[in-house]
C-alpha cells in the first residue's frame, strides 16, 4: 500500500536551476523521481503521518525492480528514503541524492522488514502495537538488534494489560511478528493474538 501524507511536511532543499535556498513541501514531491548521479532509485510516495518531527524523518519511496535486486539484501517494493539524503531539485523537478548507491544500501540494511516493504527505525518509533484481534498493546518505545540485525521492537505495555495479564511494563515483540503496518491511524499489526505471543520461543528467548 502507497502511503500518502494529509498534512505538509516543509524540508529544505537547494534547487539546481537557480541555486537558491527554497522549503518544499512533501506534496510538491509526490512522484516525483529520485536519483543518485545518473541511476533512478525510484519515485517519492509518501512519508508517515505523525505530528512529531524526529519520528517523520524519512519519506516513502517505490523502488525500481533492478535497484531492489542489486541493493537489497531481499528485494522490497517500498522503502524509506532518509531526507537528509536530499540534495537539492533538478531542473526536471527530479530529486537529487547527496550520497552514493552505497550509502544508500548502508541505511537499507539499518530496517526492518515488514510485509515485504523496508521500514527506518524513526517509522517504527511511537506506533501503537495491536494483535491481531484489536487488542491494544502499547506503543513502541525502542528497537533491539541482534548482531547487528534488527530482531525486535520494545513497546511500553498499557498499565490495564499490566494488571489484567500479569505483563511487565515493557515487552520485546519479534519482528517476525509484525505483519503489517497502518497509514493513517499509525499502527502496526500483529500476526497473532497476545496470548499466542506470549507463548512463542522468540517472544521467550527475548525476554528473559
Amino acid at each position: 500500500m502507497l502511503l500518502d501524507s494529509r498534512r505538509s511536511r516543509a524540508m529544505g532543499c537547494r534547487s539546481e536551476g537557480d541555486q537558491m535556498s527554497e522549503k518544499l513541501e512533501i506534496q510538491e514531491l509526490l512522484q516525483k523521481e529520485v536519483y543518485v548521479g545518473d541511476t533512478l532509485v525510484g519515485v517519492i510516495v509518501g512519508e508517515r503521518f505523525h505530528p512529531r518531527d524526529e519520528f517523520v524523518r524519512s519519506m516513502r519511496i517505490q523502488v525500481l525492480d533492478g535497484v531492489a535486486e542489486e541493493y537489497m539484501r531481499k528485494p522490497a517494493d517500498h522503502a524509506p528514503l532518509h531526507k537528509e539524503l536530499v540534495h537539492s531539485i533538478r531542473p526536471d523537478g527530479s530529486v537529487k541524492l547527496s550520497k552514493s548507491m552505497r550509502e544508500l544500501q548502508r541505511r537499507w540494511r539499518n530496517t526492518v522488514r515488514i510485509d515485504e516493504q523496508l521500514w527506518a527505525p524513526d517509522e517504527l518509533m511511537d506506533r501503537a502495537v495491536m494483535d491481531n484481534d484489536g487488542v491494544d498493546i502499547g506503543n513502541v518505545v525502542s528497537l533491539v538488534k541482534v548482531k547487528r540485525t534488527y530482531r525486535g521492537v520494545v513497546v511500553d505495555v498499557h498499565g490495564v494489560l499490566q494488571r489484567r495479564m500479569g505483563l511487565p511494563d515493557q515487552i520485546i515483540i519479534p519482528v517476525t511478528q509484525l505483519a503489517r503496518t497502518t497509514a493513517y491511524l499509525d499502527e502496526i499489526i500483529l500476526r497473532c493474538p497476545l496470548n499466542r505471543l506470549l507463548s512463542l520461543p522468540s517472544y521467550l528467548q527475548l525476554n528473559e
